[in-house]
C-alpha cells in the first residue's frame, strides 16, 4: 500500500426513498491507491466518476474491481450490475470481485445471464473488448476474516437487521486507520464488540421523533430493521469512536440538527451527517 492514508467516500447515502440528493448506498475506502466498495446502490459508477473528476483518483472507473455486500437488500444492490458492466465497457481490464452474503453467487449468477446478449456482442461483434473485465469472482462470507491485501485487513461481523438470516457490517484495519461499517441493523451487541479501537464508526440511523409520528405498522419495521439516533448514540458512547459519521439516514422529515441532537443525547464526540461525495 502506498499514497495517501486511507480514505473514505461517500459515493451514495440514500435510501430507497428517491432522493435526488442521494443516490443508493456506496461507501468506496481507499486503502493506498485501491478503492473497496462496501454496496453498490443505484448510480454507483456515476458517482465514483465524479468523485474522480473532484479529485480522487483511486475512483477511477477502470480501478472498481473489489465490492462488499453487506446484505443483498434491492437498495444495497440495484447498482452492481452497473459496477459489472459498466467498467468493463470502459476500462477496467481484470475480473471484479465480490465479497457478500450467502445468495450472491445466486444473485451474480442470475444478472450475468440476464446480460448475457450483451456481453457476447460486446466480445465478439467487433467491439474492443478484454474478455477478462466480464468476468466475476464471488466470495461468499460468514462472521470473521475475508479480505487481506498487502497491509489492509477486512473482517466481516453478523448484525440484526430484521427478517434477513446474513446482514454483516465491515472492520477495515489499515496501518492508519481502523473504520467501521454498521451495515444496515438494529441497536447490536456484536457490532459494538466488533468496533473496539474504531477511529472511525460509519452507522446508519433513522430519528425517533420522526419516527414516533409514523404508523403503527412502520414504527414496528423501522424499530426491528435500523437504528434510532438515540440508539447510536448509545452505541458510540461504548465504541468512543474518533469519528461517528451517520449514514443511509431516515430523519422522516426532521431536520439533520434533531439526528445529532438525539445523538448527543448519549454520545459528546464528535458526529457528522454524510452527504453524498462527502470525502473523510
Amino acid at each position: 500500500m502506498h499514497g495517501m492514508g486511507t480514505q473514505i467516500v461517500f459515493l451514495g447515502t440514500g435510501t430507497p426513498n428517491p432522493d435526488p440528493d442521494r443516490y443508493g448506498p456506496a461507501v468506496a475506502m481507499i486503502a493506498g491507491d485501491r478503492p473497496y466498495l462496501v454496496d453498490c446502490g443505484v448510480g454507483v459508477v456515476r458517482r465514483a466518476t465524479l468523485a474522480q473528476r473532484q479529485g480522487v483518483e483511486a475512483l477511477a472507473v477502470e480501478r472498481l474491481d473489489r465490492v462488499l455486500l453487506t446484505h443483498l437488500h434491492s437498495d444495497h444492490t440495484l447498482g452492481l450490475p452497473d459496477l459489472m458492466l459498466t467498467p468493463a465497457v470502459t476500462g477496467r481490464t481484470s475480473a471484479i470481485e465480490i465479497w457478500g452474503p450467502a445468495g450472491t453467487d445466486r444473485m451474480v449468477t442470475a444478472l450475468r445471464d440476464a446480460w448475457s446478449e450483451d456481453r457476447d456482442v460486446r466480445l465478439h461483434g467487433g467491439e474492443p473488448s478484454l474478455p477478462d473485465a466480464y468476468e466475476t469472482t464471488v466470495h461468499e462470507i460468514g462472521e470473521g476474516s475475508v479480505l487481506t491485501e498487502g497491509e489492509l485487513r477486512v473482517t466481516a461481523f453478523r448484525v440484526i437487521h430484521g427478517a434477513w438470516r446474513h446482514a454483516f457490517g465491515f472492520r477495515f484495519e489499515t496501518p492508519d486507520r481502523v473504520i467501521v461499517h454498521s451495515g444496515d441493523t438494529t441497536y447490536c451487541e456484536n457490532l459494538i464488540a466488533h468496533a473496539a479501537g474504531a477511529d472511525v464508526l460509519i452507522h446508519e440511523a433513522y430519528s425517533a421523533k420522526g419516527l414516533a409520528a409514523r404508523a403503527p405498522e412502520w414504527r414496528a419495521y423501522h424499530s426491528t430493521y435500523h437504528t434510532s439516533a438515540v440508539d447510536v448514540g448509545r452505541v458510540a458512547a461504548v465504541v468512543q469512536p474518533k469519528l461517528l459519521i451517520l449514514n443511509h439516514v431516515l430523519p422522516f422529515g426532521q431536520p439533520v440538527e434533531q439526528l445529532l441532537a438525539e445523538v448527543a443525547e448519549h454520545f459528546s464526540g464528535p458526529t457528522v451527517v454524510a452527504n453524498d461525495l462527502d470525502v473523510f
